[in-house]
């Protein structure tokens, strides 16, 4: 499964990078019912005992959130590494920051805000670190973080904990050889903490660390003080009583020891029974270890006199035979509540709480995505043991588990497309493409079917109540047929280049054939039956190939095999089917008319795209050294495209950064892009069912509702003029928060429409209109997009359930509606990392509140109405700001527009269709005359109130409670109706 990992989440990554400047973009995910593969590969628990992180083999990271009663429920995951999470490390000592680091087998290592699911800070090393200890020391008055990483590399590197950047590295002058497992001996006595490791071979090492060595930075090495061989091969884990401080653990596969840890000498060894593999332990008393199996198994075992420094026999068995008599069984740890295959050993950690709740917990992962933990009693078994007593498990929880306990259950995108008759389980969507300019969908599904959708419309339906229950097959929609199994991989050629047919719609199945569809008539064009195995990419070649290729998708398929398929020709131009491992990578050289492909084995094969001949064929570094060469001018083509976009787009970037706090970082202004809605589908592992993030850029919204407004026949109604007019008046006595809000957009709505209504080329214009009538003349439905965007998104975000009056406006006035289950926001932060909140955060966060550890600012604890009405308000500072600023925004958007109500919107020029057998009844509203002058009013004034609800709110969230009053005072004024 891990070699399946690599190519799962890269469209993601690079989307979410692209995404995450300075622009306001919000992720809204819907994830559907089966839960995302989770086969943990480490975790961690933090000091508080209250938050659980694992991570998984295919590099996400899942944040758990567990209550003093040890209920554990999941509440997000965090997307950022490419490969498999190798450790996990707390970052931070204090309770006000919860930071943790990760790494990854491919080197990467990222810094996380547990609290906000925000990456802080990433960095990529060449090497691979496979443990991590988070060391904190004090110099001055100043307390500075370190992280001791060892890995598959012959050192100790100490990174800082803020930085990530490697700061120093302790070396060994004897023997040097990778480090299997290493601890940190703390010491109250003096100023010298010792680091303790144990290499691959076997030696122990010795480092001193002092405050004056902590603060060496690029000068030489630090050696070790002390080398000895203790004959560990094969070493799992090293721990260090902390209850003591004077002795020391070693678990190897076949045996464990207590040394003593002042001269390391050998007190007590126990050799494995029944062939089972010993994977780690650790101290749970000063008399205790825990030590546990590879299979899931976990025993506690009572020292030996000889072990323990309070006793009189301490040491007395120092010289004498190695192998003593095993020490008696205390407790044997229950089995996994579950028999299940695994396809990885299960991940088992030992943890204590360090203040309130004072826990000893033993916690374990498996490849199934189940969570298990037990609580270790202080007190032991009073019977004779030789019938041993078996721990239960105190908790157990799988993601799969915690998606079905929900009611509802949790929406995918098309679901209410595909329930057929007879089955409890939805079809599943296996491959998807997002076509913006058309604002369609289109998903293939587990039996070969394809369909075409609206995106706004089937969000609609999957969150939003309203009127659209009732129809059956809705909304509007196409199914392609002609696969005759699982739709594999979409293509739409377009997009990508505008080179190609913009009816062109390619689809790979495992059917080992790829179609061509006509996107807009769903006829089917063309099959091509050229592979022996199913598709697992269709990819479009780069602008500067040759003519023939380039109207020419590539194909690559389970059996080994590369095409050049040619939509023009309507055949196969080049075949490449002698690689002998699976492809892991395809490159090219468009130059030298080269397509390059990579093995799994790290052979790379060099094409000839016209004549279909095998160049050459290399192994080793000349391997990389092509693959790095292909990267390095794929890089000079992005670059001079960017150049090219960027002078394209130079007013309309900089009109819509205005919005950006205090416009920091103008020479870094994100590309503009036109897309208010982008609709990506993303899966943790290969085998999964697609999930569906929307991603919505809220300043590109507001410059597509501003277009269309200057569009309208009456421009004297949105000129610059009329706005500086009305929101001149409205700004009297605003406070400086809410005056800064309001100021920011009109200056936007200002700038944007001059650039709409007085800049844009004759030519430009007239190239749009034609695109526009002949995709109108194409589309499934006619609807307003931008609308239909505006209505989700602010529908979503709205905080509904924390004033009734307002929620009627919003529903009968402003034509907004309620969601029928809770929504899963997200975070998009450095680099294109994410964290996505899981359907289950709501559970989550009601298990919490019950424990009493929910609070918002002042201290107070939150309401169960709060809870329902804020969603993630008060949990997640960095969500909820850009929550609350996006409302306000699109509100006074909305508010200085004619017309802007969303009643009826998405149901506009729709057929009526009988409504299923046995749905409830919905009255139905009619739409508002909005020509009305006094209509309007209502409408703008039901914005205001919108705007002003959130306004108050953001001070609340932010800890600004000096801007509170002036707010209320000059929202009083501003608003005549009710305030929240």
């Amino acid at each position: 499964m891990i070699c399946l990992v690599r190519t799962c989440s890269n469209s993601l990554y690079s989307s979410t990078e692209n995404m995450s400047g300075n622009s306001l973009v919000l992720p809204i995910v819907l994830w559907g019912r089966n839960a995302p593969t989770h086969c943990i590969s480490s975790l961690l628990v933090m000091d508080d005992l209250a938050t659980i992180i694992t991570g998984c083999h295919d590099g996400q990271i899942c944040l758990w959130d567990m209550t003093a009663d040890l209920e554990i429920s999941p509440r997000g995951l965090l997307f950022g590494h490419t490969s498999s999470i190798t450790c996990l490390s707390k970052a931070s000592a204090g309770s006000d920051k919860l930071y943790i680091v990760s790494a990854s087998e491919s080197g990467e290592m990222c810094l996380w805000d547990v609290s906000d699911g925000r990456c802080i800070e990433f960095t990529k090393l060449a090497c691979a670190h496979t443990g991590i200890q988070f060391y904190q020391f004090t110099v001055g008055t100043q307390r500075e973080g370190r992280l001791l990483c060892n890995g598959h590399y012959p050192e100790i590197l100490v990174v800082d904990a803020t930085s990530l950047e490697v700061l120093y590295s302790l070396v060994s002058k004897i023997s040097p050889d990778w480090i299997s497992s290493m601890s940190v001996i703390r010491s109250h006595r003096t100023q010298e903490d010792t680091v303790v490791a144990v290499s691959v071979t076997g030696i122990l090492k010795v480092w001193i660390i002092t405050a004056d060595v902590s603060r060496m930075q690029d000068t030489e090495p630090v050696f070790e003080e002390e080398s000895k061989p203790i004959y560990c091969q094969g070493c799992q884990s090293i721990s260090f009583c902390t209850f003591t401080q004077l002795s020391l653990l070693v678990v190897c596969s076949k045996y464990w020891r207590v040394f003593d840890a002042g001269d390391y000498s050998l007190l007590c060894s126990v050799p494995s029974e029944n062939d089972q593999a010993w994977t780690g332990g650790d101290f749970i008393a000063a008399d205790k270890v825990i030590i546990w199996t590879e299979d899931g198994c976990s025993y506690i075992y009572k020292l030996p006199a000889s072990c323990l420094p309070a006793s009189e026999h301490f040491r007395s068995d120092i010289g004498k035979t190695a192998e003593g008599s095993v020490p008696p069984l205390v407790y044997s740890i229950a089995d996994r509540p579950d028999k299940q295959l695994l396809i990885c050993p299960p991940v088992t950690r030992f943890f204590y709480g360090r203040r309130e709740p004072f826990h000893k917990l033993l916690v374990q992962g498996d490849s199934g995505g189940r969570l298990s933990l037990w609580s270790i009693p202080d007190t032991s078994p009073l019977q004779p043991l030789s019938t041993t007593a078996e721990l239960q498990v105190s908790s157990t929880i799988s993601l799969q588990e915690a998606f079905d306990k929900l009611t509802p259950l949790p929406a995918g995108i098309i679901d209410q497309l595909s329930v057929t008759p007879g089955s409890e389980e939805p079809i599943k969507v296996t491959a998807s493409v997002y076509i913006p300019s058309q604002g369609r969908l289109v998903c293939g599904r587990e039996d070969g079917s394809i369909v075409l959708v609206p995106a706004t419309q089937t969000a609609i339906v999957q969150l939003l109540q309203g009127e659209h229950m009732l129809r059956r097959g809705w909304p509007p929609h196409r199914t392609l047929r002609g696969h005759r199994n699982k739709v594999t991989c979409l293509l739409y050629p377009h997009q990508v280049s505008p080179r190609y047919d913009q009816r062109s719609l390619v689809s790979g199945g495992v059917d080992f054939s790829v179609i061509v569809w006509d996107i807009f008539t769903g006829e089917m064009k063309h099959i091509f039956c050229v592979h022996g195995g199913e598709i697992t990419q269709l990819l479009v070649p780069p602008e500067n190939c040759s003519t023939r290729v380039q109207h020419c998708v590539c194909s690559v398929a389970s059996d080994h095999s590369v095409g050049l398929l040619s939509l023009r020709e309507r055949k196969c131009i080049m075949l490449a089917s002698r690689h002998l491992f699976p492809i892991q990578v395809i490159k090219w050289r468009p130059c030298d008319d080269y397509l390059v492909v990579g093995c799994s084995d790290g052979s790379v094969y060099v094409w000839q795209m016209d004549t279909g001949a095998l160049d050459r064929c290399v192994m080793g570094i000349t391997a990389v050294e092509i693959l790095n060469a292909c990267d390095e001018a794929a890089m000079t083509r992005r670059s001079l495209a960017a150049l090219k976009n960027m002078a394209q787009h130079k007013l309309q970037t900089l009109a819509t950064n205005l919005l950006a706090s205090d416009n920091a970082d103008k020479g870094n202004l994100p590309k503009y892009s036109h897309n208010s809605l982008v609709v990506q589908a993303m899966k943790t592992n290969l085998t999964d069912p697609d999930m569906h993030v929307l991603f919505f850029d809220v300043e590109a919204v507001i410059i597509q509702l501003l277009t269309e407004e200057a569009q309208r026949p009456n421009p004297t109604l949105v000129s610059p003029e009329t706005l500086q007019k009305s929101q001149g008046s409205a700004d009297k006595g605003g406070s400086f928060l809410a005056g800064k809000l309001f100021k920011q957009v009109k200056e936007t709505i200002k700038e944007n429409i001059k650039e709409h209504l007085l800049d844009e080329d004759e030519e430009e214009e007239e190239e749009q209109r034609r695109r526009e009538e002949k995709s109108k003349s194409l589309s499934l439905l006619e609807y307003n997009l931008t609308m239909d965007t505006a209505k989700l998104f602010m529908s979503c975000l709205h905080a509904w359930g924390l004033n009734a009056t307002l929620d009627e406006v919003c529903l009968s006035r402003l034509g907004m509606l309620k969601p029928h289950c809770p929504i899963s926001f997200g975070l998009l932060s450095r680099g294109g990392h994410m964290s996505l909140m899981l359907p289950t955060f709501k559970e989550s966060m009601f298990r919490l509140m019950a424990a009493g550890q929910v609070h918002v600012a002042g201290g107070r604890k939150m309401s169960a109405s709060e809870i329902v009405g804020k969603g993630t308000y008060g949990v997640s500072r960095a969500v909820t700001t850009q929550h609350l600023l996006s409302v306000i925004s699109l509100a006074n958007t909305l508010m200085g527009m004619t017309n802007a109500t969303f009643v009826g919107e998405h149901m506009k020029k729709a057929p009526a269709r009988p409504p299923r057998p046995g749905t409830p009844e919905i009255a139905k509203k009619t739409p508002p005359q909005v020509s009305n002058p006094a209509m309007q009013g209502q409408i703008k004034q039901g914005w205001s109130q919108l705007a002003a609800m959130h306004c108050v709110m953001l001070p609340d969230l932010l800890g600004l409670d000096k801007f509170r009053p002036p707010l209320l005072e000059m929202l009083a004024r501003r608003v005549a109706g009710p305030l929240p």
